[in-house]
């Protein structure tokens, strides 16, 4: 059997029933963190412009949008809760391939469950076959397929929401072939965008042309039967090494879900040591930002690689600007969504400890560790060295964590009593007659 087949198969006959329950539990943590982050991204301008491009392009206003008020058909819906989801970089990451797996699964699922009546009970199910689908193709592609440039968030989160679509909508395993050969032909997503409102637009588009192939193969329309595996296929054209195996290697035993991680900064996963550390010397230390003379970042290669950006003049380039984290967290002991606007990049403070920021690439260190040194003006030196940042696995958010996270956002658009109601459904989301009252719940009055 080949690796598409295969890999469909197993989403096709997949039951709920033999979802191990901590990986339900994850799955609902999940849900709450990528919900919360569709209310986060809701109201930015990015948001409002992709809204005022798509809006009269869609068909009949069926479907639902996370955190706003438009209503339009699910393809569209779908494209707009990715953007959402991804817009502040604050969604959840899998350190072992640096996918963000919930916004193009999520943003597809929440689109159709809105316009269709679906139970929470499904819906989670086809969360985690979709979160898994899209985990197993980056982690058999990468690095190569990273390190060449490709945005795995949107080239491989195209198959998962194809996947939860697929489930949903009851494909056969040959339909579910159809469906990974529709998403493969359209994976898509450079990280040349990182920085720009072109990033979270991966994985809108992904959400969209995964629901989008989910439905031309249900209803026949054919593609190339070996998506991933072929000679001209996914894996062979857009990696330059690959792992197969990766893909189907314990189906329906191992579950990535097990190793997904949900930041407390909205910024790029490995900025998060240093900002870890510097605010810990922020908070034992008292530190006067005025004060400092010099900052020294020694971080892992790949902190520079992804987030290296010096230069920065708005507050999506600062989600990849190490220095700019560390900055943010010696001057104000924080790096919350006020911290990555465009004004918290030009805070005269903030700028000033940033260019005196120096960061150098050390091998010896960990991609979730760091060593920070902070010298004073009166010639004290300030040292902070971490293995493991906040959120990572070693240090994972609580749920009680999660949902202060939830709420933060979700007051940008809503009540206090709106915020504290949709929370309360996403924890319970398994449970939900109807997801769609789930999404109702999110719009704005």
């Amino acid at each position: 059997m080949s690796v598409t087949r295969e890999l469909a198969r197993y989403v096709v006959e997949s039951r709920a029933e033999d979802i191990p329950a901590d990986v339900r539990r994850e799955a609902r943590r999940a849900v709450v963190n990528i919900v919360g982050c569709m209310l986060g991204g809701a109201p930015e301008a990015g948001t409002g412009i992709a809204a005022g491009v798509f809006a009269p392009l869609s068909g009949p206003g069926t479907a639902g949008i996370v955190g706003r008020r438009e209503r339009m058909d699910i393809a569209r819906a779908a494209l707009i809760n990715g953007i959402t989801s991804h817009y502040h970089d604050f969604d959840d990451t899998l350190p072992k391939n640096y996918i963000h797996a919930s916004p193009p699964v999520a943003a597809a699922l929440l689109a159709y469950a809105s316009a269709l009546p679906v139970s929470g009970a499904d819906v989670l199910h086809a969360f985690i076959l979709g979160f898994e689908v899209t985990s197993r193709i980056g982690n058999a592609t990468y690095p190569a397929h990273y390190d060449a440039g490709w945005h795995s968030t949107g080239t491989c989160g195209v198959f998962g929401a194809a996947a939860a679509i697929g489930k949903l909508a009851g494909l056969s395993v040959d339909e579910m072939v159809g469906a990974f050969g529709l998403a493969a032909t359209q994976a898509s997503g450079i990280r040349e965008m990182f920085g720009s409102m072109a990033k979270p637009f991966h994985a809108g588009h992904a959400a969209r042309n995964g629901y989008e192939s989910a439905l031309l193969a249900k209803a026949g329309f054919t593609s190339g039967p070996r998506a991933l595996e072929g000679p001209r296929g996914f894996a062979h054209v857009l990696a330059a090494a690959r792992d197969l195996s990766k893909v189907t290697d314990r189906l329906g035993a191992a579950y990535d879900l097990r190793h997904n991680t949900y930041k407390p900064f909205p910024c790029g996963i490995v900025n998060h040591p240093a900002i870890d550390a510097a605010i810990q010397l922020h908070d034992e230390h008292a530190i006067d930002h005025a004060a400092i003379r010099a900052v020294r970042l020694e971080v892992a290669p790949l902190v520079i690689d992804l987030c290296g950006k010096t230069a920065i003049s708005t507050g999506l380039e600062g989600k990849f600007s190490v220095v700019h984290g560390a900055a943010v967290g010696l001057v104000r002991g924080r790096a919350g969504l006020a911290e990555y606007t465009d004004d918290a990049v030009a805070d005269p403070a903030v700028k000033r400890v940033r260019e005196l920021a120096v960061r150098e690439s050390d091998p010896a260190i960990g991609e979730d560790g760091v060593h920070l040194v902070v010298e004073l003006a009166d010639g004290t030196r300030l040292e902070k060295r971490l293995e493991h940042s906040l959120g990572n696995l070693e240090r994972p958010l609580s749920d009680a964590q999660l949902s202060a996270k939830f709420t933060d956002q979700a007051l940008r658009v809503l009540s206090t009593d709106a915020a504290e109601r949709a929370l309360a459904m996403a924890w319970t989301v398994d449970d939900l007659p109807n997801v769609a009252d789930l999404v109702a719940a999110t719009v704005p009055a």
